[in-house]
C-alpha cells in the first residue's frame, strides 16, 4: 500500500526544488506557467498519475 500523504510531501519537494532551479537560472514564473500549461505537458501528467 502506497502512503499518499507520504508522497504528496515528496512530490511537494521534488516541484518545490524545480521552481526553486527555474528561479535560479531566471526563469520567470509566468515562464514556468506556460509550460505547466502546455496540453502535451498536462496530457503526459495526467497519465502518470
Amino acid at each position: 500500500m502506497v502512503n499518499t500523504e507520504h508522497a504528496v510531501e515528496i512530490m511537494d519537494e521534488e516541484w518545490m526544488n524545480l521552481i526553486l532551479e527555474a528561479k535560479r537560472l531566471g526563469i520567470t514564473k509566468e515562464t514556468v506557467r506556460t509550460f505547466l500549461n502546455q496540453s502535451d505537458f498536462k496530457e503526459q501528467l495526467i497519465e502518470k498519475c
